[in-house]
């Protein structure tokens, strides 16, 4: 089982009571949205944004586990879990202070795009460089 202890970047994100839908727990559209500004940390984190770099969602799934329902307060891990050429995969754990579990599971893929001809640009070197270093601080191998 992982632990929140192997991921570099924790993200904490406040439930609030408007994120709950009709069911009386946070709506699945919801997650995502926790899970991009996770991300967002993530790549902040890195400071790679600032260049000719970005970076758009190709894919994404979410797994949930057990609901999550207003007062609470999440931790979401976030890491890369492979790099290709031109994209990386990432992976998040969302646990919960409240429920002092894992409440849901996700991945995205994101594709690396260059600002100026919004064209698919390779990773540079040091861009994965700075990936691995981050995760090397968990222990984690990219």
């Amino acid at each position: 089982m992982e632990s929140l202890a192997q991921y570099p970047v924790i993200f904490e994100q406040r439930v609030a009571w408007g994120d709950m839908d009709a069911f009386g727990h946070v709506n699945n559209a919801v997650y995502y949205r926790y899970i991009e500004s996770a991300r967002l940390a993530y790549l902040d984190r890195l400071n790679i944004l600032v260049g000719p770099l970005l970076t758009v969602v190709a894919t994404n799934q979410c797994r949930y586990l057990k609901p999550v329902v207003y007062p609470d307060q999440l931790k979401i891990g976030v890491r890369i879990e492979d790099i290709g050429t031109t994209s990386f995969r990432m992976s998040y754990l969302l646990w919960s202070e409240h429920q002092q579990s894992i409440v849901a599971i996700s991945e995205a893929v994101l594709v690396c795009i260059n600002k100026n001809s919004m064209q698919k640009m390779p990773i540079p070197e040091d861009v994965q460089q700075i990936i691995r270093n981050l995760e090397n601080t968990v222990e984690h191998t990219v």
